[in-house]
């Protein structure tokens, strides 16, 4: 890596106050040199984070942090604001298991605000901060970073629309990453802006507001006047409706005169809007040219960029992706619905073959769940793909709009259970609770490619709504086929039958989804019965009301939340039975997962083979005794 003396001088964002801000430009390409040198050796966000370099450059600068609060929307843009409050170095560990998070972490960091993993939360946050401060009588700054698509979700504009009229001092900084520098930023553009954020200007504003309360013909003339003049010259007329003082566009690859800027901006009262235009993967080229392929990468090397991807195995999303191109070719209703997901939930395919239905309507959940309903009510069948973390967003929409009319709507819902390296904002551990006690829908859970293939035609034939979940990545490797013919809907699937009874007790292991394999293993071990449930909801009955009577104990297993999980769903199911045979549930612990691999994640939860057997055998009272062939043995 090349050197960085200058940026080896900062530790915390005092020190890069103590710099003259000439030396601002150097710091910027030492920051971005690091910071790719940095994400190439452990993988993470990249092309948004080269974009923001500069502002939070010039937001450091300006601001007095951490006493003034920054809050970054769409928190995987953040990363130059960590290597610039004390964590350079921690950078090596970043998205590792016990390493610094991807996102904004309030215990990770004083500077870092407010936590950040879903998008649209920034500018709420920061108006509460700001509300509370006045409340406490504290003079303070608080600026909402807001970009990356996160200005197309309902609560941003629920934000803006509420606190334009409040006092308080806050600044909404619009990151404008989606087009190249327009012709409106240039230096009559900025020379615009620094007139209108200067004091000079600020002054001259208010003392004649005063001055015309007097003469209101002459006010609402000078602020017609005022408006006709920034409406030829920038493009805020729907934020000043909304009573924000709008500034920009504004150069944000220019960090001196950003933070002279925004150091004007700082002196300001009431709240404020800042439009910056930016470009992701700023100053890095493979970045610059494909920003959808180095949005989130793995480790590589920055001289040559990406490797080209070789032949791996399909992922569930690779499933999904395909089945959707061959089920919309079998059936002209189909239309594909996804909330700025495109490449993450696997339409990329489908986007390109049926253009005229396919339909991406950004950062905007509810929305896609409503625009889904509005379809089904007029025939067609639409397949919502969403991740399981963004479809919490939009449980008013499923219940009140889909389910309740029992409407054909297909969820598709990515990334369930553990994720992974993203950690608790994006774990995909609450949608079974969410969904199976929603009245109407269909809720499945595949365990190998093949069978979610055969789930999401099965959600797609059922005439209400329904929704396959699966995991983020590949599955056991099973060849998910070309068929379209659904499941018989609630019938699990017995893959292992426990031997004759013995002296032991005798187990059933019921599987819900990706973890079936770990219950295979642990049945050969305890030769225990092993069912792949399939559908959560509705559970296989008849099958629940077998194993009960053949056996002594029964096991859940599930990658989701053991509270409210599909081993809830049984309990229940026996307590209305007034069946009296022992259940164990196992799942995700009542707390949230950190980031780390899958793996670990699942085994520090007592989620692999390992963890399953010490369950039972604990359950059973007989951690350290086996009878002959595996099964439980129990003391008198």
């Amino acid at each position: 890596m090349q050197a960085t003396p200058l940026l080896d001088a900062i530790e915390w964002p005092s020190d890069l106050r103590a710099r003259p801000g000439a030396e601002l430009p150097e710091i910027a390409r030492e920051l971005r040199t690091f910071l790719i040198d940095s994400v190439s050796r452990t993988g993470g966000h990249l092309a948004a984070n080269l974009g923001t370099v500069e502002l939070a450059i010039a937001l450091h600068y300006a601001f007095d942090t951490p006493d003034d609060r920054i809050v970054w929307d769409v928190g995987h843009q953040a990363y130059a604001h960590k290597i610039l409050t004390g964590r350079r170095e921690a950078m090596a560990t970043l998205r590792q298991h016990g390493g610094l998070a991807g996102f904004p972490k309030r215990a990770e960091s004083e500077y870092d605000a407010f936590g950040a993993g879903h998008s649209s939360t920034s500018i709420s946050a920061a108006a509460g901060m700001a509300l509370a401060a006045r409340h406490a009588g504290l003079d303070r700054r608080h600026v909402a970073v807001i970009g990356d698509g996160a200005m197309t979700a309902g609560m941003a504009f629920e934000a803006l629309n509420h606190i334009g009229e409040l006092d308080c001092n806050l600044l909404v900084i619009l990151n404008d990453n989606d087009m190249s520098i327009s012709p409106n930023v240039g230096a009559m553009n900025q020379y615009f802006t620094r007139l209108l954020s200067g004091r000079l200007y600020s002054s001259m504003r208010e003392g004649s507001k005063r001055m015309l309360e007097f003469v209101p013909p002459m006010k609402a003339f000078a602020q017609r006047a005022e408006e006709h003049m920034k409406g030829m010259l920038v493009p805020g007329t729907l934020f000043e409706e909304l009573g924000f003082r709008y500034f920009g566009p504004v150069d944000g690859h220019d960090v001196s005169g950003l933070a002279g800027i925004l150091k004007n901006l700082r002196g300001g009262h009431g709240p404020q809007l800042l439009h910056v235009v930016t470009r992701k993967g700023q100053g890095y080229a493979p970045a610059e040219e494909d920003p959808c392929r180095y949005h989130g990468v793995s480790k590589f090397e920055p001289e040559n960029g990406l490797a080209p991807s070789g032949p791996k195995a399909p992922t569930y999303t690779d499933v999904f992706s395909q089945w959707l191109c061959d089920q919309a070719a079998a059936d002209e209703r189909l239309l594909g619905i996804t909330p700025a997901m495109r490449e993450g939930s696997g339409l990329v395919a489908f986007s390109e073959q049926y253009p005229q239905r396919y339909f991406d309507v950004g950062i905007a959940e509810q929305h896609a769940v409503t625009l889904a309903a509005g379809m089904a009510c007029e025939g067609q069948h639409p397949v919502v793909a969403i991740y399981s973390t963004f479809l919490q967003r939009a449980m008013d929409q499923v219940i009140h709009d889909v389910a309740l009319q029992d409407l054909p709507v297909l969820f598709a819902i990515d990334r369930a259970g553990i994720v992974g390296a993203d950690g608790p904002t994006h774990a995909g551990t609450f949608d079974i609770a969410l969904l199976r006690s929603v009245p109407n829908l269909l809720l499945m859970a595949p365990a190998d490619e093949a069978e979610c293939r055969r789930m999401l035609a099965t959600g797609f034939a059922w005439n209400g709504p329904a929704a396959v979940r699966y995991p983020r990545g590949s599955g056991p490797g099973t060849d998910p086929g070309d068929r379209l013919d659904p499941l018989p809907v609630g019938e699990a699937e017995i893959r292992r039958e426990a031997g004759a009874a013995g002296a032991g007790e005798r187990i059933a292991i019921l599987s819900f989804g990706a973890l079936l394999d770990t219950a295979l293993e642990a049945g050969e071990a305890l030769d225990a019965t092993v069912v792949n449930m399939r559908f959560v909801k509705p559970l296989d009955t008849a099958c629940l009301a077998r194993l009960a009577a053949e056996h002594d104990r029964l096991v859940t297993l599930e990658d989701h939340a053991r509270a409210g999980g599909a081993g809830s769903a049984v309990l229940e199911w026996l307590s209305a039975e007034g069946l009296d045979i022992p259940c164990q549930t196992l799942g995700i612990p009542d707390r949230f997962t950190e980031h780390g691999p899958r793996e670990t994640i699942l085994a520090e939860c007592g989620l692999d083979t390992a963890g399953v057997l010490a369950a039972i055998r604990h359950a059973a009272g007989q951690e350290n005794c086996a009878a002959p062939g595996g099964r439980l043995g129990f003391a008198g």
